[in-house]
């Protein structure tokens, strides 16, 4: 196990030195920041392959680790000696756009946000957030059938922001859906942008603008909803109490929707679009899925909360969409004190960071990883006896995504009104390819026909 040999360093050793740590830093300043915006992928190949599993580089201004494999996931996930700040890790990126969200916070704090924040996902809320979904589907489903022939990305980005609108705040689509739309695209942007401050012209400013516009959005509608029994997430965070009857204030919620909304809604687009590219691919998988939900004997195709776990093969395909283009490609984290992984001493202060990607597509864990086998994850494919961190699209540990029941339950709904009525057809001899950072999408939209079954 990953703790054996991974383990906060003796108070009375000497201080670690980065530069011990195999790696290379690249350009004065910038370090390897272009290279890691070009190709993600092949250049964390390249450090892999010249340095091993655990290498030292610099980016965006900072130095940093990476550490690879699930051993390394493990140990950074769990972090069972409190030793690596996600508040921290993640500031660079997302502090200015996305602060405070339960992403941002540590240890006792994120543990007491995440207590309250926990009853707008049990068992009845989720229900409520069903019904809506199944509601507001079959129309946007049929609206892409009238269109035939488009681009799947934009299209689920769009329906995803309708549910978001939808689920989140209890109310219908309208006139401020697009201007939320730009907002959080332009958030999400910033969050990989070279400059990070908010210059006139930069990405960077559109992102703290579109900040801004959120809370003034958000902060107009809490008092609305503050002591109400609506179904909508937002106000579910705004009554939410723990135990001991703490709830959070009004800028807690502004800043735990913001955070929410970003997550559900980009995470959703981009692994819904690689679920559709790879049952476009493998039409024998749409049958299979098809066949599936028609089993279920749905009425008008609503999914009932109780019939969800019956959607097996369905989980399974979503699973292997994830693992094949996991949303969020890295996760980071700061080294509050010296630490030591498999014979690294890291010094205090250094930022590390796992890749989900790199884990996801080593061929080690995952024969023939560019294949799309949803049966790895059945009992009979290994999903019992693999290691529990080869996987984690949802990250683990304290900080597990606390949406991941919502994620699949989304999925499973679009999925239940899509397949039934439509056949996903590719061009012929198309293959897309996908942009990495900063979530993973097809760079050119992933067209698609959608011809009618009935």
């Amino acid at each position: 196990m990953a703790a054996n040999n991974s383990t906060p360093m003796d108070s009375g050793e000497k201080s670690p030195s980065l530069f011990d740590i195999p790696g290379e830093t690249g350009l004065p300043l910038f370090g390897n920041t272009f290279r890691i915006l070009k190709d993600p992928i092949g250049f964390g190949g390249y450090m892999r392959a010249k340095y091993g599993d655990v290498y030292r580089t610099s980016s965006f201004f900072k130095h940093n680790v990476t550490m690879l494999g699930p051993d390394a996931n493990e140990f950074v996930l769990m972090d069972k000696g409190k030793n690596l700040s996600s508040e921290l890790g993640w500031a660079p990126y997302l502090e200015r756009l996305f602060p405070r969200g339960l992403m941002l916070m540590d240890f006792d704090e994120h543990k007491a946000h995440r207590h309250i924040m926990a009853a707008a996902f049990k068992t009845g809320p989720m229900k409520g957030y069903l019904e809506r979904l199944n509601a507001a589907m079959p129309e946007r489903i049929k609206e892409w059938g009238k269109r035939g022939s488009f681009e799947f990305y934009p299209a689920i980005k769009e329906l995803s922001l309708d549910m978001a609108t939808l689920v989140f705040l209890g109310l219908e689509p309208g006139p401020e859906s697009a201007k939320i739309n730009t907002a959080l695209t332009d958030m999400v942007s910033a969050s990989m942008g070279i400059v990070r401050v908010p210059l006139p012209g930069t990405i960077m400013a559109r992102g703290v603008k579109g900040r801004k516009f959120m809370i003034d959005f958000l902060m107009r509608e809490i008092p609305k909803r503050r002591g109400t029994e609506a179904t909508d997430i937002f106000t579910q965070l705004c009554n939410a109490e723990d135990d001991e009857g703490n709830s959070f204030t009004d800028q807690e919620v502004v800043d735990h929707m913001i955070f929410l909304w970003m997550a559900a809604h980009d995470t959703i687009t981009s692994s819904v679009t690689t679920l559709v590219y790879e049952l476009g691919r493998h039409p024998e998988w749409q049958t299979t899925l098809q066949s599936e939900i028609l089993s279920l004997g749905l009425n008008n195709d609503s999914l009932p909360y109780e019939k969800m776990n019956d959607l097996t093969l369905t989980e399974y395909a979503f699973k292997e969409a994830l693992r094949m283009n996991p949303p969020v490609p890295a996760m980071p984290r700061l080294t509050v004190r010296d630490i030591e992984f498999k014979g690294h001493r890291i010094p205090k202060g250094t930022i590390v960071g796992i890749s989900n990607v790199a884990t996801h597509r080593d061929e080690q864990l995952w024969p023939e990883p560019e294949k799309f086998d949803p049966m790895r994850f059945s009992p009979e494919g290994g999903a019992k006896t693999r290691h529990r961190f080869a996987w984690v699209p949802f990250g683990g540990g304290a900080h597990m995504c606390l949406g991941l029941h919502f994620a699949y339950m989304q999925a499973k709904v679009i999925m239940a009104h899509l397949l039934p009525h439509y056949e996903i057809v590719l061009p012929a001899g198309y293959q897309t390819q996908f942009q990495i950072m900063p979530l993973i999408k097809p760079v050119d939209g992933l067209p698609v026909t959608l011809k009618a079954i009935n």
